[in-house]
């Protein structure tokens, strides 16, 4: 039996690696996991290269727990070690098998481990540790090689007969969940669920070997798909509504395939639903830097061995490929939908209810996705129809032209609430969108910073007629203005209410009520922001000098067509409560 000491810088390596190196004790077993995947790809790449007598069509890993001996157990039957390795790649520290491997075969399957440290993720469970091994070289006797967790190691020959290794890890007290078979086999779940070599656990093949997203994209039917993405999300319903499947070699390599699901609300807008892989090996799903904020609400999987990481492959490191990444992801996405939107407009408007959320997330948040955005992106009217930006924008140009020669486009949020100001404005002949989501008061900033000439403007905010022309003075005296102020006074909240006079058309309201433009989109922004609390509204009380009410209380002075009016036009803001509303039923059903 051999003696000696593992070679590492520090004096002893094994606190370095439990303290710094990994954050997690359970990513051992994708460690041990991904070194037996190695030596099985290993030795097929070995039989296809240099053609040698092996059979390696039943590669396959099995793990095993002895809860009586406190034991778990790695086997492989991939490409074995010699003495002589076991010496260079396990007493060595750091000295990576795989790496050597690839230089000198200049193979371009995918060979997981590149750091050489991977081996002794074990002893953050483990008391001692125990490898068997045998190579597929003929005539080479097979090694146990011994490590109780200090640098010192025992090296024998052993009596092994099968090619391949297995790992015998002695399971520390700390650590006895790793020998309950719910455990094993939850990790082997989440780190080895798309590995390339069959994983046996139980009697059972765990995992899935050929991922859809490794297969090329010509050849897949939509319900595989729609099968896969259940494969990876069982809990959700739902289908999903499109996909994008990512492929590309150079300059960089990445495949993947993302998924769109039904969004309508904020609160749905999950993040971390992006599992990333190396090489088939689970890394992570906080993709921050790879994929664009507003896409790391969608649901998928993205595979690439260029994604730099740290030695414990737990976290992501910035360099210029993470950029190209970004940008080709970016790219990707805003094409595939154009590409959609193109091919058939009708599908991809029914789908737009329940993916505008992303894409308008998208346009507000990401430059280059909001410029390819404009191929694709829809605005509805109040009838439902659907517009890309420069076809509504044709439409009005002509006619919603401000005194400020500006095109104003307005809108409606709510179609029930602002009705009677929508009504007003069709009245007039012009043309409202509805733009309902939750991002629109940012959207909107947007496309105003983009197009100088363009200005939106709520149907509430503000009397239309001053938008387009001079602003016609009262008929009023100024004791009259007085009178009105005085009455109108006594029957509203003067601090939440300004009081305005101006001279509108005899056929429309006698009171209107809005909330200037500007004003109410600070506000919403700050409350979007968590600037504190959302204020509490101040409204334009516009009083409508033109209006027959308006002077019938100027000459009756009946303080209850004041009252009544008011209170009609608080209701239908729903700003009327309580007993004031009470008192407005009963007056209605006392004159029915």
């Amino acid at each position: 039996m051999e003696k000696g000491k593992i070679k590492v810088t520090a004096e002893n390596i094994f606190p370095i690696i439990k303290k710094f190196l990994y954050s997690y004790n359970e990513i051992f077993l994708r460690e041990l996991i991904s070194n037996a995947v190695d030596a099985c790809v290993k030795i097929k790449t070995l039989a296809n290269l240099v053609k040698l007598n092996l059979t390696v069509n039943n590669l396959e890993i099995e793990v095993k727990v002895d809860k009586e001996k406190k034991l778990l157990i790695i086997e492989d039957n991939g490409i074995g070690m010699t003495r002589e390795e076991v010496k260079k790649y396990i007493n060595q520290i750091a000295f990576s098998s795989a790496e050597e491997f690839m230089t000198k075969y200049k193979t371009e399957d995918a060979i997981i481990g590149h750091f050489g440290l991977g081996f002794y993720s074990s002893f953050l469970v483990s008391d001692k540790v125990e490898l068997y091994t045998k190579s597929y070289q003929q005539g080479i006797p097979s090694v146990h090689w011994i490590c109780d967790g200090t640098p010192n190691f025992r090296l024998r020959y052993a009596k092994k007969e099968k090619i391949g290794t297995v790992i015998l890890l002695h399971i520390n007290e700390n650590s006895k969940e790793f020998l309950e078979d719910y455990k094993i086999l939850e990790l082997l779940k989440r780190y080895g669920r798309f590995l390339p070599i069959p994983i046996k656990f139980n009697n059972k093949i765990v995992n899935n070997t050929q991922p859809l997203w490794k297969k090329n994209s010509i050849e897949i039917k939509d319900k595989e798909y729609r099968s896969f993405y259940r494969e990876l999300f069982p809990d959700i319903l739902d289908d999903p509504l499109l996909w994008i499947h990512l492929n590309i070699e150079h300059p960089f390599k990445l495949t993947g395939i993302l998924y769109f699901s039904k969004v309508t609300n904020p609160m749905d807008l999950k993040k971390n639903q992006i599992h990333l892989y190396q090489n088939q090996v689970f890394v992570t799903e906080h993709l921050e830097g790879i994929v664009p904020d507003f896409l790391t609400v969608l649901k998928g999987v993205i595979d690439s061995p260029d994604i730099p990481l740290n030695v414990s492959r737990s976290h992501i490191k910035s360099n210029i490929t993470l950029t190209q990444i970004y940008n080709y992801i970016t790219r990707k996405m805003a094409d595939r939908l154009t590409k959609m939107f193109l091919k058939d407009r009708k599908s991809f408007e029914k789908k737009w209810p329940n993916i505008k959320l992303i894409i308008e997330y998208g346009m507000i948040s990401e430059p280059r996705f909001y410029e390819k955005s404009k191929a694709f992106a829809l605005y509805s009217d109040i009838n439902g129809k659907y517009f890309l930006l420069k076809e509504f924008l044709e439409k009005i140009n002509k006619k919603q032209k401000s005194k400020n020669n500006k095109i104003i486009c307005f809108y409606a949020t709510n179609l029930d609430e602002q009705n009677i100001y929508i009504e007003n404005v069709l009245q007039k002949g012009y043309k409202v969108l509805l733009l309902d989501s939750q991002l629109t008061v940012h959207l909107i900033q947007k496309l105003e910073t983009d197009i100088k000439n363009l200005t939106f403007v709520r149907v509430d905010s503000q009397n239309i007629d001053n938008i387009f022309m001079e602003k016609k003075c009262t008929n009023l005296t100024q004791q009259e203005k007085n009178t009105l102020a005085t009455e109108i006074g006594k029957n509203i909240d003067q601090n939440k209410f300004k009081l305005k006079f101006e001279t509108l058309n005899e056929n429309y309201l006698p009171f209107i009520i809005n909330i200037p433009e500007f004003r109410r989109r600070i506000n919403e922004i700050n409350f979007m922001r968590n600037v504190g609390e959302k204020e509490k509204p101040s409204y334009n009380l516009v009083v409508n000098t033109n209006h027959k009410i308006i002077k019938r209380i100027l000459r009756e002075k009946n303080k209850y067509l004041i009252r009544d009016s008011l209170d009609f036009i608080l209701l239908c803001h729903n700003l009327l409560k309580g007993k004031n509303k009470n008192r407005l039923i009963k007056r209605i059903l006392d004159l029915l």
